[in-house]
């Protein structure tokens, strides 16, 4: 099927500027430093992603592809890290609970629905975040955000169905804690930010999920799932105006957060420097650790520059056949490092990770390595990362910066992937981000920024270092500590 010309021309645009060298970037970086909330006048809209605020605050966002198939859902600012230590897992338990059946439709009915119309049904938790979505054929929009409203405003929080859920839930606790990264991860956050809802983990502990009752649920539904918080996306061919229409009479009636109310999230959680080993030498000889700095919130200027520095260390399988480089002879010098040694031992895997919340984040490195190379391991990963703030070049900044732009227009390949796009956006940056928009970010940025940005936070600063496993050659924090400014070229 051809395409209209006036389709085509915002995609000729946007390859445009994909393919601009990154040449004279050094002389705009200080006038295009934009916050993250901010539109240049520089950067293109199309394609376009329309936004209307129903009157109690609800926002409904559409943006159209070339596709049989949309995808609708609800985003939701409510997350882990708005609840108590009480009632630490009630997102979670909730996720579990919309499935179970409505006042309108019992478990059987809603699974026969969605069948029926060849539809997906998925929902997810993550700490600041509760997202419930439908993919479903273009035709059955309606019908996919009518399931969606019953499900999340109608859903039946029956003793019995608690119950069922818990019993659930646990076992899938068990499954998570079988992925060590997951673990480190978890465990990562507690330490760094102990002292704040933002170090609970997503499920919760099992004493939470044991004695999780039905008031805690509706207790966090009546303080979270409120129309201001919530955004509706929707990709696809879709109808804009159809979309606002239907998200009118279905969530059109959803209260608005009252003045008065009271969050758990007050203050910027405050970032923990510590080390936390959990030292088992019967787990095998694999050890698992994790490294992070105190990263920034997903509207600061800097957080387009840790995506390119997470991008410039990347990650490494020792196994993975797909690479068609190998690590020995890797334009990354980090995976050269690692790979060059693998006769004395060092990581069979490591990636950096970089993770932005709305006052704060986390950047830094996970590793799997055997247990005699914990120590080579560690140095390694922290000089790679130290070095970023003293010499790095322009052609291992341009690699990463390739690379990054490769992967998130490559993300953006369904009408899934757009609405989770949209609908993350408008909670986080009150808007939505256009893709030539984020590559331009990126095109400004070369060595001497990720120089600077690399100095100012991660040169002689605190690190949360968390291990797993048979660390008995694990070095101690200042130790590890140390190398965030001795380590150079």
């Amino acid at each position: 099927e051809k395409r209209p010309k006036e389709m085509l021309r915002p995609l000729r645009r946007l390859a445009d500027v994909a393919r601009r060298p990154a040449a004279a970037a050094g002389a705009q970086r200080a006038s295009v430093r934009w916050m993250s909330d901010e539109v240049p006048a520089e950067a293109w809209l199309q394609p376009k992603t329309q936004v209307t605020t129903l009157p109690n605050g609800l926002r409904v966002a559409t943006q159209q592809t070339f596709d049989e198939t949309a995808t609708i859902g609800l985003w939701i600012d409510s997350g882990s890290r708005y609840e108590t230590k009480e009632t630490n897992g009630a997102a979670h338990f909730l996720e579990h609970m919309a499935f179970k059946g409505t006042n309108k439709r019992n478990r059987l009915q809603l699974e026969k629905e969605i069948e029926d119309i060849g539809g997906h049904l998925n929902a997810y938790t993550s700490r600041e975040q509760t997202v419930y979505y439908a993919k479903v054929h273009k035709q059955d929009t309606k019908q996919a955000l009518d399931v969606l409203s019953d499900i999340i405003l109608n859903s039946q929080i029956t003793p019995g169905a608690i119950e069922e859920e818990r019993a659930v839930i646990l076992r899938e606790m068990e499954e998570v804690e079988k992925s060590m990264e997951e673990v480190v991860f978890d465990r990562m956050h507690q330490s760094a930010f102990r002292d704040c809802s933002l170090g609970y983990t997503i499920l919760g502990p099992v004493e939470n999920i044991q004695n999780m009752r039905r008031e805690h649920l509706l207790d966090y539904i009546k303080r979270n799932y409120k129309a201001d918080r919530m955004v509706i996306a929707a990709a696809g061919p879709v109808d804009h105006k159809e979309i606002v229409r239907q998200a009118e009479q279905f969530f059109g009636k959803v209260a608005t957060t009252p003045d008065d109310l009271v969050q758990p999230v007050e203050e910027k959680p405050y970032f923990v420097g510590a080390q936390l080993l959990y030292r088992n030498d019967e787990m095998g000889p694999t050890a698992y650790i994790a490294v992070a700095w105190e990263g920034v919130p997903w509207k600061s200027p800097d957080a387009p520059a840790f995506m390119v520095m997470q991008s410039i260390i990347g990650s490494y399988r020792k196994e993975d056949l797909s690479n068609i480089v190998p690590g020995q002879v890797s334009g990354n010098m980090t995976i050269q490092r690692i790979a060059t040694k693998q006769m004395v031992g060092c990581a069979d895997a490591f990636s950096a990770f970089n993770t932005h919340y709305k006052d704060t984040g986390l950047y830094g490195w996970y590793a799997e390595c055997d247990e005699v190379a914990v120590t080579h391991c560690t140095q390694d990963m922290m000089f790679g990362n130290t070095c970023m703030a003293y010499n790095i070049t322009e052609e291992e900044v341009n690699r990463a910066k390739l690379q990054l732009k490769t992967q998130m227009l490559g993300a953006l390949d369904s009408t899934t992937s757009i609405a989770e796009e949209i609908g993350r956006q408008l909670l986080v940056y009150g808007r939505r981000m256009p893709v030539a928009e984020f590559i331009k970010r990126i095109d400004v940025i070369d060595s001497e920024e990720i120089k600077r940005v690399a100095w100012k936070y991660l040169h002689d600063r605190e690190i949360n270092i968390v291990g797993m496993g048979p660390l008995h050659g694990m070095e101690s924090y200042p130790k590890v500590r140390n190398q965030t400014m001795l380590y150079r070229y």
